[in-house]
């Protein structure tokens, strides 16, 4: 039989390819899936350390590449796209995958292997894209993930088979353990030598007809023939053409002529490519999957018995959650003594070599300080991360997603939204990027303005010093303690907040109905350990970069604030007293004088006033500002630490305790709501449409959190004196 007659369908011979003696420099591989294949996963076992990541050019969809050396030395690059059900060009990510793909996304170069990653368990699904991309023409590798779940749940695939019906090369793998990387590696280094792939079934006759000039368009515009036979057929159901083929002349015609000739034949436009693949996939999974087992109920099964319940999956949500908060304080402490220790000798060493003086102060003062004010917090940060991430590998995200689908509809937002809004915990920024997959315009703009009030990593060193220092460690029900439970509060406070804003938007500005949700529920697995910790550690080096770059500036600019103009402290007055008359004196303490009259309400000093307006350009600056406020003079072995002095602070007249627990309390749920975050407020810009569209969206964002901020933290302060409660 002919290597392109498969299965009674004839196939377009495949293109001769260039020896791969041609090629110079680095092989350039692009992975591509769908959601839940263990992409990520592999890159990660492919790539190990060697990953840098960025946007591509001219949007925020975020780039992810590494590199590896095969058997012979030679450099890898390897892309890893973003995940993706089809091609399609629906959405930023599905159009940034197509683009690089056809070789029409700035900055990114075209690859020379596609290595396509399936779901042996979702086999059929699956093909869907790699169908699609093997139509482009373009040397391919299929690599069968998670082949272990499969045998477990009874299937078995026919790799050779499979081979043939796809005309690809097919490698088992099992990314969480690393089996099968080699072979797919040498799979990658010979894929260029070998025989392209094409489609693998046939069109009707008056489709492919119709389809002829849409084909000669796109050829006429730089696509190579398959590329352009997969694109016609694409662009006859989405009808959208996209970023990356905008210019090619009688496109759009072309189109749709061949749209109403279809219809005109009795067939459906929209539903052809759908019909058509489907039909061969479902054959070819018929011949090379076997089925055996009897139906039995998997582990996955019986776990989701218990987390997707009505009632006990929701309640097991909340536990998990209030676990994972008060390990945040139980595991870290011992952690957070150590970095302190680290912080604190290395402040005295400086002291101790550097002269007395402004050079002193700022070195120590301003910049180790003030920074490492915030690094102390790293620990809790890294285990937030650590869970997060071994949820999202574990997939039980998925199904704390499909247990807030409910809470999500009833606010008329679609499920998809959960996901961004999950993303917020960890940080807004890639949040707001995710509601990409949002297809609704509406939707996506409620969730983008909605998602800042998910507590974001960059609020947990406000709620650590403030739960740490005001909050007593009380058991509560003998498992959990007050603290845990008070931070725990805190972040339901936002989600709950996030919803019901939510519900009154999409209500009054952005009326719509929302949509059903269809969403993967992958089978459960033990994260792989190697992958685990890459993820958490990109995301621990961001926030240690945000800690190097702009903590690092605005502390020394604080320090300026506060040690400027210089004041002359009163005849024998203590150390102390004296670096209160200098503070209150510097431009720093004027600034907060002035603006104390509207904080004052809120229970708050003008030093709390200080540390909220420099923290507006980000929320973690507030934990650095307070301790230049109060270390101004004092940081050497011997200072007391800023727990301390903040639990002794008065009032300078009536000498009463600036902080209490009230005031704690109405301070964390004041940087609940407020929107303080520069990087955040450039992403909404952006996602919003740019320009002044984007700015007005995000001025209203700005505007709406700083109000109910300030309102609830009045009521929070008010309400409890009211109530006799301090």
């Amino acid at each position: 039989m002919d290597a392109t007659e498969i299965g009674g369908t004839i196939a377009a011979p495949p293109a001769p390819s260039p020896a791969p003696a041609a090629r110079e420099g680095a092989l350039h591989v692009a992975l591509i899936g769908n959601p839940n294949t263990g992409k990520s996963t592999l890159f990660n076992a492919l790539t190990g350390m060697r990953q840098r990541v960025g946007n591509y050019s001219g949007v925020t969809v975020e780039r992810v590449e590494g590199r590896y050396r095969d058997a012979e030395g030679h450099p890898v690059t390897v892309l890893d796209l973003p995940g993706t059900y089809s091609l399609s060009a629906s959405s930023p990510d599905e159009e940034i995958a197509l683009g690089v793909l056809l070789g029409r996304t700035p900055g990114a170069d075209a690859p020379d292997v596609v290595v396509v990653v399936l779901d042996a368990q979702n086999l059929e699904r699956n093909l869907f894209l790699a169908t699609q991309v093997l139509e482009l023409g373009l040397p391919t590798v299929v690599a069968l993930n998670q082949v272990d779940a499969a045998a477990a749940a009874g299937l078995r695939i026919d790799l050779v088979e499979l081979t043939l019906e796809l005309g690809a090369p097919v490698v088992a793998t099992v990314a969480t353990r690393g089996e099968g990387l080699e072979m797919l590696k040498q799979a990658v280094a010979k894929a260029p030598g070998l025989p392209r792939p094409g489609r693998r079934f046939e069109l009707p006759c008056e489709a492919a007809q119709a389809l002829a000039p849409v084909e000669d368009a796109l050829e006429a515009g730089g696509l190579t023939p398959s590329a352009a036979g997969m694109e016609a057929l694409r662009l006859l159901a989405v009808r959208q053409p996209g970023r990356h083929l905008a210019g090619i002349a009688g496109l759009d015609e072309a189109v749709e002529r061949a749209h109403d000739e279809i219809e005109a034949a009795g067939l459906s436009a929209r539903s052809l490519e759908a019909e058509v693949r489907y039909g061969w996939i479902a054959e070819v999974a018929d011949r090379v999957v076997t089925r055996a087992g009897g139906g039995e109920r998997t582990l996955t099964d019986r776990i989701d018995a218990v987390a997707l319940h009505r009632v006990a999956g929701p309640l097991l949500f909340v536990l998990m959650m209030g676990i994972v908060f008060q390990s945040i304080f139980t595991w870290a402490e011992p952690l957070i003594g150590i970095v302190e220790g680290l912080i604190g000798g290395l402040g005295g060493w400086v002291a101790s070599i550097l002269p007395p003086g402004d050079l002193n102060s700022l070195v120590v003062d301003g910049a180790i300080a003030g920074v490492g004010s915030v690094l102390v917090f790293l620990p809790q940060i890294v285990i937030l991360f650590l869970f997060i991430g071994f949820l999202e590998d574990s997939g039980y995200m998925a199904r704390a997603a499909f247990i807030m689908d409910r809470f999500m509809r009833s606010v008329g937002l679609h499920g998809r939204s959960f996901i961004p809004l999950l993303s917020g915990y960890a940080c807004a920024v890639p949040g707001v990027m995710s509601t990409r997959t949002i297809e609704s315009p509406k939707d996506r703009l409620a969730t983008i303005l909605v998602l800042p009030l998910m507590s974001c990593s960059a609020r947990l060193p406000i709620y650590a010093l403030l739960i740490g220092t005001f909050i007593p460690p009380i058991a509560v029900a003998g498992v959990f303690n007050l603290q845990g439970l008070t931070l725990l509060a805190m972040y339901l406070l936002g989600t709950l907040t996030a919803l019901g804003v939510a519900a009154i938007f999409k209500r009054t500005l952005m009326r719509g109905k929302a949509r059903p949700m269809i969403m993967e529920l992958p089978p459960y697995r033990i994260p792989n350990p190697r992958s685990l910790f890459l993820t958490v550690g990109h995301r621990a080096s961001m926030f240690l970069k945000r800690a190097g770059t702009l903590i690092l500036a605005l502390s020394i600019v604080l320090w300026a604030l506060a040690t400027y103009p210089k004041t002359d402290a009163p005849a024998g007055a203590s150390e102390q007293a004296a670096q209160e008359a200098q503070l209150a004196g510097s431009t720093l303490g004027q600034l907060g004088h002035a603006i104390e009259p509207a904080v004052r309400p809120l229970g708050y000093d003008w030093k709390i006033g200080v540390g909220i307006v420099s923290s507006f350009a980000a929320r973690e600056v507030f934990v650095s500002t307070m301790g230049t406020i109060y270390g101004v003079g004092a940081a050497d072995e011997g200072s007391t630490s800023l727990r301390e002095r903040l639990r002794g602070e008065r009032h300078a007249r009536s000498g009463a305790l600036v902080y209490t627990p009230l005031v704690a309390v109405g301070l964390m749920v004041f940087y609940v709501y407020a929107m303080m975050c520069m990087s955040t407020a450039a992403v909404v810009v952006r996602e919003t449409g740019g320009g002044w569209v984007g700015l007005g969206w995000a001025g209203f964002q700005f505007a709406y959190m700083l109000a109910l901020a300030y309102l609830s933290a009045l009521l929070v302060y008010q309400g409890g004196r009211a109530l006799g409660l301090g």
